[in-house]
């Protein structure tokens, strides 16, 4: 009964707002000690890139590029670009989803929590990266002699923005993920997977979502700015990012009976396929 209780607190959640804060990793300010874990879903690689729109209508919405298919926020970002207006094309490049990386992660004295997500943005990306090319460090996801990697983290009062910032340096000692064989079996086999964290929406919704967000009478929604993102240490899944942008955009479409007629009709071939 234990033992399903602790696979029930750490089963993956299903929805944008529905994600269980215990299933992700967020750095806190001070130092803290973790080891990346073999990733389940990819033996070749820890880290799983995902894009994702944030703030549109409020909502933190997974793309349907990530599964090849086809995205409406996007593809009406590229009917913004194909106008000669300034706006829309700042417009186009705010609206286009950003890529985050999820890795397993496990806090040091406190591996009975299990694996949990760590959502981090390009730079600490291009850390890990580094780490991972550099021959004198190795693999420092090996189970039996990889590298624990301390994460060091700033608050506001450092960093001048409203977010925290981390960076990270592998332990010069090499370890074993786990001294127990059947805790090492349990993290290699007991993880979420990043690809089914957030709720998928239909095309339909997405494109409710953005017109929506996009319509004047509504009230100024949030979104990440690509020119001000703070790279490092991104909100968490279930947070509200900080940052906005004004709904502001001149596509000009053919008149129709209403503007949601002429909204709709940007997507038609997008419908027809």
């Amino acid at each position: 009964m234990k033992s399903r209780l602790s696979a029930m607190q750490t089963k993956p959640g299903k929805g944008g707002n529905g994600e269980k804060k215990n299933n992700f990793y967020k750095p806190a300010v001070g130092k803290q000690t973790i080891r990346i874990v073999p990733n389940k879903f990819n033996k070749k690689n820890p880290f799983t890139e995902l894009y994702i729109h944030y703030g549109i209508d409020n909502k933190t919405m997974i793309s349907p590029s990530n599964w090849g298919d086809k995205d409406p926020i996007i593809e009406f970002a590229k009917q913004l670009r194909q106008t000669n207006d300034k706006e829309n094309w700042k417009l186009a490049k705010k609206l286009e989803p950003k890529m985050r990386i999820f890795a397993p992660v496990i806090v040091r004295g406190a591996e009975h929590e299990g694996v949990k997500l760590w959502q981090f943005g390009k730079e600490l990306y291009m850390d890990f990266l580094n780490l991972a090319d550099n021959e004198d460090v190795g693999d420092f996801t090996d189970i039996a002699e990889g590298r624990d990697i301390i994460v060091t983290t700033v608050g506001p009062d450092v960093t001048g923005t409203a977010y925290n910032k981390s960076t990270i340096m592998p332990r010069t000692k090499q370890t074993s993920l786990a001294d127990d064989k059947t805790l090492i079996k349990k993290l290699l086999d007991e993880q979420a997977n990043p690809m089914e964290t957030f709720k998928k929406y239909s095309f339909e919704e997405m494109k409710q979502a953005l017109q929506a967000w996009l319509a004047p009478e509504a009230e100024e929604g949030e979104i990440i700015d690509d020119e001000k993102e703070i790279e490092n240490d991104e909100p968490a899944p279930w947070e509200t990012p900080k940052s906005s942008t004004k709904k502001n955009y001149s596509l000009e479409v053919k008149p129709k009976t209403s503007k949601a007629d002429q909204f709709d009709s940007l997507f038609d071939d997008e419908d027809e396929d």
